[in-house]
């Protein structure tokens, strides 16, 4: 790197920094903008061959690094390792200033200063648990005392396993520490929300709100200079005429952005809220930032409540709370005020469930309501318990948390009437293996380890069915995070599979949960819907839609069956009947018919076709005779005919398409961007002989209006 160019990326990286002397000026160690590591030495595999160019394959985004290379080793993921050394160098100034992420984990995933064999010093990333961002931050070794001796640099990977790898860059003699300021704003909370501007994809910095020495808030944000992309907000009615203090870490002493931060009795854009280009009309999303997981899904005194993973700062994943919703029929959901906040940074509330304890078994009832008892995980301490009075708005963390303390997350409670416990199935990394542990106890206080089983990852679920059409027969179903079951039978204690593992849902679908304490002893799942994305808009992801789960007797055996819940009808607007259509290629008997939001059902008696299928406003959705393949876009699972024929059932939203093959047999959740001008629908056939026994297409009105 030339002077001139060195002088440019060190006055970009730190503005806060004092100017060097000219006497003095800055040695470059190594900056990795060449195409390989030059003189470094490479062993193993996490490394690579060359430096990165930023985020890898499997990675949260990294960001902080300057240039377009840094030290990155995440190139296999967690699990590879390796070690870069340098070449030697002597120590010339008093301070050694290097940006560093990645893994908390000394002498397993680090950055060393070596002399004559020994380690001198020593640095590793922030992140030590789950959650945690992949951004770099300045630090620096003060080697006054060191100067003129000769020295290496090794950057070690040795860990595997969760933040199992070490980001580096700028690696810089110095005479001058390199850092960024802390900014501060002081304000008289008189309003109900601070409005935070933020821009996607810009700098996370650490934002904190304190009171009297106290951090009451503690969180990353992608805070704007200049014109925002979106406003956040945070809700800080709790604090109302104190004087809060905003601090920010790592911002330029001449940033204007804390001046930016307004007060307001409104949440950002309140009048356009739900009515956005690209918001799902019937799919939940919430009003701002990140979703994922849905938690604490609990029906009680006739609402469905909806928890969630939420990031309320920003459009990408990060900073878990709980977010909140409720719904009087599964349809339109009422947002509600943040229901978990973590009790300090890095210590995120991840997923979880909840139940109602109608019999008081905890003792945590006061006043008239059921209790409501939830679960989550804890980043940093463990499984904890929560419990609630007022039907949901406000929380209160058991005083024996945590509950379990293992390796895992995401604990499912339920109550089983057999023997009379309450059960805790939660993911598990036992001896290297991804496993579902069992726990069981009386009160939701003290609980007990009874069994594992091999080969499920992340949000089990674990419910008992009626088979249907079998009077008296039923069976158990555990459920993984990627949509796959087992069906068998549970004692209470231990699960004993009776199949292999099947599958019912395919595409962009993860992490469901169904609902406890459901009226009428109905079993509504809902999911996320993994990866579909909002570009532009101020909210991230969305919910599947919510289906109802049976168990029916296949040519296969029993096996779960999923359709859009009853609720939904609802929603109808204008419908449009067909029955006995030929399909012929180049006639559409729906080419008078357009629209944005509909819900399709057809029962298509196949003949000598090919294939069979629509195009929904440019997204094709067809079944291959051949292959026995239901596909929309490139997502595809195998549904076998009934008696020559197959039904479909397609629910079209902004943002995604769900198909239901055969009644539900399986289903298809599937991100799509559509064109706002293709409106259309049209029916698509290869072969002949196909025919519509029947067809109906509903418009569908918005569940948000």
């Amino acid at each position: 790197m030339k002077l001139l160019d060195l002088l440019v990326v060190l006055s970009m990286a730190s503005a806060c920094a004092p100017a060097f002397s000219a006497e003095r000026h800055d040695i470059l160690v190594a900056d990795f903008e060449e195409a390989d590591y030059g003189e470094w030495k490479v062993v193993g595999t996490a490394f690579g061959r060359r430096p990165a160019q930023g985020t890898l394959a499997g990675q949260m985004p990294v960001s902080g690094f300057l240039g377009k290379g840094l030290v990155n080793s995440f190139f296999e993921g967690d699990d590879a390792k390796g070690k870069l050394t340098s070449p030697a160098f002597v120590i010339e100034r008093k301070h050694i200033n290097f940006l560093i992420g990645g893994g908390k984990h000394p002498a397993e995933a680090c950055i060393n200063l070596m002399i004559d064999g020994k380690v001198l010093r020593t640095a590793t990333g922030p992140n030590g648990q789950a959650g945690g961002s992949e951004q770099l931050d300045w630090t620096n070794w003060d080697v006054g005392e060191l100067a003129g001796k000769t020295a290496v640099i090794e950057i070690i990977d040795e860990r595997q396993g969760g933040w199992g790898h070490i980001c580096i860059d700028q690696i810089i003699q110095s005479d001058h520490p390199r850092s960024f300021a802390s900014a501060k704003r002081e304000l008289i909370v008189d309003k109900k929300y601070l409005h935070l501007p933020v821009k996607t994809g810009g700098r996370k910095l650490r934002m904190k709100f304190v009171d009297a020495g106290q951090t009451l808030r503690e969180f990353e944000i992608e805070l704007a200079e200049g014109t925002p992309d979106l406003w956040a907000f945070a809700d800080v009615s709790q604090f109302l005429g104190r004087r809060l203090l905003i601090e920010v870490e790592h911002l330029a002493e001449e940033s204007n952005a804390l001046d930016a931060i307004r007060q307001a009795g409104e949440i950002p854009d309140a009048d356009r809220l739900y009515s956005e280009q690209s918001r799902p009309q019937f799919h939940f999303t919430s009003r701002f930032g990140w979703l994922n997981d849905p938690n604490g899904l609990v029906y009680s005194a006739g609402e469905w409540h909806l928890f969630y993973q939420h990031n309320p700062y920003g459009w990408n994943w990060g900073n878990m709370h709980w977010g909140h919703a409720t719904s009087k029929d599964l349809v339109h959901w009422q947002e509600l005020p943040i229901a978990l906040y973590p009790q300090k940074f890095d210590d995120w509330c991840f997923s979880g469930s909840a139940v109602v304890d109608t019999k008081n078994t905890s003792g945590f009832k006061t006043g008239g309501k059921n209790v409501l008892v939830a679960a989550y995980t804890s980043t940093a301490r463990g499984e904890c318990i929560v419990y609630s009075n007022d039907a949901g708005q406000t929380w209160t963390e058991f005083s024996g948390n945590p509950v379990v303390k293992h390796a895992g997350r995401d604990p499912k409670l339920f109550w089983h009437e057999p023997s009379h416990a309450w059960v805790m199935a939660v993911y598990d990394e036992f001896e290297n293996t991804r496993q579902i542990a069992f726990y069981t106890t009386p009160d939701l206080k003290t609980w007990q380890f009874q069994s594992r089983i091999n080969g499920f990852y992340e949000c089990p679920d674990l419910f008992e069915l009626p088979l249907e059409g079998k009077p008296g027969q039923s069976r158990w179903v555990l459920y993984g995070a990627d949509g796959k079951y087992v069906l068998g039978q549970f004692d209470g204690r231990k699960f004993t599979p009776e199949t292999e593992k099947l599958q019912l849902w395919h595409g962009n679908f993860y992490a469901a949960q169904t609902y406890s304490d459901a009226p009428e002893g109905r079993r509504v799942q809902i999911g996320w819907g993994q990866g579909i994305e909002f570009p532009g808009m101020p909210f991230n992801q969305q919910m599947a839609i919510p289906v109802e789960l049976t168990l029916q007797q296949s040519v296969d055996g029993p096996r779960l069956f999923a359709e859009p819940v009853r609720e939904l009808s609802v929603l109808n607007a204008n419908e449009r009947s067909w029955s006995n259509v030929e399909l012929v290629s180049k006639e559409n008997p729906l080419a008078d018919f357009q629209g944005e939001l509909f819900r399709i059902t057809a029962e298509i008696e196949l003949g000598q076709a090919s294939s069979v299928g629509f195009v929904l406003r440019g997204v094709p959705v067809r079944y291959d005779v051949a292959t026995r393949q239901l596909s929309c876009k490139s997502v595809a699972a195998s549904l076998e005919p009934a008696d020559g024929c197959v039904s479909l059932e397609i629910l079209v939203d902004r943002g995604s398409i769900e198909v239901f093959g055969n009644r539900g047999r399986i289903a298809l959740s599937v991100g799509v961007a559509v064109a706002a001008d293709d409106r259309s629908l049209r029916t698509e056939v290869t072969g002949s002989g196909a025919k519509l026994r029947s067809l109906k297409v509903v418009t569908l009105k918005s569940a948000w209006k």
